[in-house]
């Protein structure tokens, strides 16, 4: 505790360091300060109505990155979500497009106008999302009434407006935090988003233990419950911070009269290389049907019934879930990663692995060894984002065709229906949560040692998702 004490007033006793620390802090003070600013002609009781029978949709999953805005529809309602499907689709189309891949590969100039690219199309998608939103808004109702006071073409366009300028100002504020704070501004403004939830969690955690929630077990299970999450959060910082290193030997070659090479080093591969990429693609995937029987209040029973039957819970959708995760870590690992580029500049560098020859070999070396790690962080993702929502809503084994009937009888029932806890943190939003506080702390500890302070830890060095 004195070590974690010491590292904290070496922070503010440094003001290069303290100006960013606080520079940070005041620009997420500004982001909450604009889930309080509503856009106008929302009839906002009614629309909190609607969110709260559409968990589990895209509605939720859009609302959470959002940081609750979204169910209140204020000027940050978009959130980050537009800048993120932007950076994705710029990162899909460098594959596929000579262009974006001749500029990524121009060093940082590249790289300033691919951003640039990022910004335009970011402002593009919230036009889309907003005018999305503003018509759906308006055809939308609950119980005769409508969601929005003075439909029409004006609503629509200051419901674009307003919505367009706040995710273009999220924008702005990440890239400022980015430039002059602390950390990767984007993910920090996520981050603020999901923690802010955390106060209303653990009210909830104290009213289920005022109330004995779970009868005589209560206390039992409120240890049990923390003491999971805790192993939840140290299994995630284990295996965010893993990697499997190969060992690289560079031959010596003599340039002029120095002797070049000879050296040892590593190739780091990351045990999830994907990020929370994979599961938040899963989950859009997913959630679209519900989405859908929410918007357009499909009558068909068919369509009615495969919604029900891929909602949170079901087994259909553990199954989905479980297999769409490890079908996008494998598919954005392999847009991010090539092993036969690798392997060549390796070559031409006078690299090699040893025991393994250049070229080919190496290559397929790597991608065996990339391919196993893959699986494995695609089976990670997939337990960390089922546990919390089983713990929430559990897994309905009593809706299996011909078995149904002996789990209904024979099953714990907090196995089949949850614990009820109305956990805030989701998996998605825990690995972002953990994810972003490694990065962060990380950047710090990285600040203090290049000041000669010691940093978090006495021995060795904390070590984030990248590095």
């Amino acid at each position: 505790m004195r070590k974690l004490l010491e590292a904290f007033r070496n922070i503010f006793s440094t003001p290069d360091l303290r100006n960013r620390v606080l520079f940070t802090l005041a620009v997420l003070a500004v982001y909450r300060l604009g889930a309080f600013v509503p856009t106008p002609g929302i009839n906002t009781d009614l629309l909190g109505q609607l969110f709260e029978q559409s968990k589990g949709s895209m509605l939720g999953l859009i609302d959470l990155f959002s940081g609750g805005n979204l169910r209140r529809l204020t000027i940050f309602a978009l959130g980050i979500m537009p800048y993120i499907t932007a950076s994705i689709i710029l990162q899909l189309l460098v594959v596929v497009w000579p262009y974006l891949e001749r500029l990524q590969k121009e060093g940082d100039l590249g790289r300033r106008k691919i951003t640039q690219y990022t910004r335009y199309l970011t402002i593009v998608l919230s036009c889309f999302q907003s005018f999305t939103i503003a018509l759906t808004l308006q055809r939308g109702g609950m119980a005769g009434q409508s969601l929005v006071y003075h439909p029409g073409p004006r609503f629509i366009l200051m419901t674009m407006l307003t919505l367009t300028t706040g995710s273009a100002f999220i924008m702005w504020l990440g890239e400022q935090i980015s430039d002059r704070g602390i950390g990767n501004g984007m993910s920090l403004i996520i981050f603020a988003g999901i923690v802010v939830g955390l106060p209303r969690a653990v009210k909830d955690l104290f009213e289920k233990a005022r109330t004995q929630q779970w009868g005589s077990l209560t206390p039992i299970a409120l240890v049990a419950l923390i003491v999971l999450m805790a192993a939840v959060i140290a299994f995630i910082v284990l295996v965010e911070g893993g990697q499997r290193r190969i060992p690289v030997q560079y031959a010596k070659r003599v340039v002029g009269r120095k002797v070049m090479g000879g050296q040892m080093t590593y190739l780091p591969l990351r045990a999830n290389s994907g990020g929370v990429i994979p599961p938040i693609f899963a989950s859009s995937l997913l959630t679209f049907p519900q989405t859908a029987a929410l918007l357009v209040q499909s009558k068909s029973s068919i369509f009615q019934s495969f919604a029900k039957w891929i909602s949170w819970g079901e087994p259909l959708y553990t199954v989905l879930y479980v297999g769409l995760i490890i079908f996008f870590a494998f598919f954005y690992v392999g847009i991010i990663f090539n092993p036969t580029e690798l392997a060549d500049n390796m070559r031409k560098n006078g690299g090699f692995i040893p025991g393994i020859r250049p070229g080919r070999n190496t290559s397929e070396y790597i991608n065996r060894i990339l391919s196993r790690l893959t699986l494995v962080g695609g089976v990670y993702l997939a337990i960390v984002c089922l546990l919390p929502e089983w713990m929430i809503s559990g897994i309905h084994l009593q809706h299996l065709w011909l078995v149904g009937n002996w789990f209904d009888q024979h099953m714990w029932r907090f196995v089949l229906d949850g614990l009820g806890v109305q956990f805030y943190f989701g998996g998605t939003s825990l690995l972002i949560v953990v994810g972003v506080a490694m990065d962060t702390v990380q950047q710090l500890e990285a600040q203090l040692v290049m000041r000669n302070y010691e940093g978090f830890v006495r021995k060795g060095r904390l070590r984030g998702r990248r590095g």
